[in-house]
């Protein structure tokens, strides 16, 4: 029987059977006697099987855990070969752009950077990439690009890759839109608790065999604790997800009318560019945002240290709601981030509280 998404999340990769475990054990080992089909601990885990066959499910696909995010987006660029060229947008997640930016000036790759927003200009400058690397919503700018026309008009042999960290699987499915890869720091919203670093990549059984080969020789193996968190984590995403997202519509809309906010972008704001795009291709509008405030730069410090619900912090995805000025990173502003801008991850608390108090501390940073 096909399940619904949610009905998979709680379900999924446990033990079945009279007598078994409710929950996958955490299994902490490291040897298996010789005979079987594991052999090391470094190639396999039963722990990671279980998380792995519910984001592979969730993704149509099949899927494979990483030490972290940023392990998972090196197995999918260590799969261009030297000298390729990669496609790809600014502003975009730093751990990205640094292996990007890295590779390129060992002289590995080839790096075009691109408007993605422009479909036509994308498919332009993968005229014989060996990849296109697509964040959407990007981070932080939360831009919108076209999935599924980007994978329709690339030339045969480019692999397109999707970053799908601000969405999850339940907002976004990039594999049913042709993409070839997605990518998660299930560090964030699939762990959902700010407990735990894990990344996931899936994609058809060929390149998840390389990925997982990757995984192996370059030991960027996840933590059977962090693999079983992650899972325990992805039990309550729907539930999580739908709370955050109303919360970060709620946020939107008092920064949208707030007389010293001079910019909100938002996915769910109808005057967001890309919000007809993310409406056909998303499930849900997200729980990301960014906005800028009225006046220099420092007004954005002066608001994220005034809030006193909002945890000011990076990452994003818990059920905490954390927010920080990226416009204050040198990093950020060299791929074009707006030097004002902060970004909001919207969590679960009650979003009456989230509303005044990140209106008190926008007053109360302007009146200064």
């Amino acid at each position: 029987m096909e399940h619904h998404p949610e009905t998979e999340l709680v379900h999924g990769g446990r033990p079945q059977g009279p007598g078994s475990t409710l929950n996958h054990p955490v299994v902490l080992n490291s040897t298996y006697r010789a005979g079987g089909p594991r052999g090391y601990g470094r190639s396999g885990n039963e722990t990671w099987d279980a998380l792995e066959e519910v984001v592979g499910a969730l993704e149509g696909g099949e899927a494979v855990a990483f030490a972290s995010g940023i392990a998972a987006v090196t197995a999918v660029l260590d799969q261009v070969p030297p000298g390729g060229a990669v496609v790809a947008s600014k502003p975009i997640y730093m751990g990205s752009w640094g292996q990007l930016e890295e590779r390129a000036a060992q002289g590995r790759i080839a790096v075009r950077w691109v408007d993605m927003t422009d479909t036509a200009a994308v498919l332009e400058a993968a005229r014989g990439a060996a990849l296109i690397w697509v964040e959407t919503p990007s981070n932080p700018t939360l831009e919108i690009f076209d999935i599924a026309a980007i994978c329709a008009g690339r030339e045969p042999g480019t692999r397109v890759a999707v970053d799908g960290t601000f969405t999850s699987p339940l907002l976004q499915r990039p594999l049913e839109l042709g993409a070839d890869v997605v990518v998660h720091s299930a560090t964030t919203l699939i762990g959902g608790h700010a407990d735990l670093l894990l990344g996931v990549a899936v994609g058809d059984a060929a390149l998840a065999e390389a990925m997982r080969t990757h995984r192996t020789d370059y030991g960027a193996v996840p933590g059977s604790l962090e693999a079983f968190l992650a899972l325990r984590g992805l039990r309550t995403l729907a539930v999580r997800l739908e709370r955050a997202q109303a919360n970060a519509a709620a946020l939107a809309a008092m920064l949208e009318a707030h007389p010293q906010v001079t910019r909100v972008l938002y996915p769910g704001l109808p005057g967001h560019p890309g919000h007809a795009l993310a409406a056909r291709q998303m499930a849900g509008f997200g729980t990301m945002l960014s906005f800028e405030v009225a006046g220099p730069p420092e007004r954005a410090t002066a608001v994220c240290q005034s809030v006193e619900v909002f945890g000011h912090a990076t990452s994003l995805g818990g059920v905490e709601s954390l927010l920080e000025h990226r416009g204050a990173k040198d990093w950020e502003r060299r791929m074009g981030t707006p030097e004002g801008l902060i970004r909001v991850s919207a969590g679960i608390e009650h979003p009456d509280d989230l509303v005044r108090d990140l209106a008190q501390a926008i007053d109360r940073a302007c009146a200064g």
